[in-house]
């Protein structure tokens, strides 16, 4: 599993890059991002080198910050390469609620992170299936 850091922002000009700010003043690199947003709000996923350090900086900055788990996955890329890894999850009966890409530089694959409402079922379906799981370790360390 990963940790994954969640950022609560108001929609206003600048609070992203001050989010981008502070994480680069304490030496913490972002490995992989994503942000849903409304008009007045939005969440900002973040994948980080060190997520613990990145939410205690955060939350010391202002930022409503909480840590979740995700789950990594590398994924052949080549068309129906997600589908052929999510597939074991649907009949399985496992709700994925997002997902989103991560680029790496190191191979062919893609990576997607996915969060599930059942994180320990759905890391035994996926090892069932030969889905190769990416440990938290290399993620960070991309």
């Amino acid at each position: 599993m990963v940790k994954q850091i969640s950022i609560f922002l108001e929609n206003k000009c600048g609070r992203m890059i001050r989010v981008s700010e502070v994480l680069g003043e304490a030496g913490i690199n972002i490995r992989a991002l994503s942000i849903a947003d409304t008009s007045d709000f939005g969440i900002l996923r973040l994948i980080v080198d060190q997520p613990e350090k990145a939410c205690s900086v955060l939350r010391e900055k202002g930022f409503m910050a909480s840590v979740t788990e995700v789950i990594a996955l590398e994924v052949p890329d080549v068309p129906g390469g997600l589908a052929k890894a999510l597939s074991p999850l649907e009949e399985a009966g496992i709700n994925i609620e997002y997902l989103y890409a991560f680029v790496q530089k190191r191979t062919a694959d893609a990576l997607i992170l996915v969060r599930v409402e059942n994180i320990d079922a759905a890391l035994q379906v996926l090892q069932e299936n030969d889905i190769p799981v990416i440990s938290s370790e290399r993620i960070y360390s991309l």
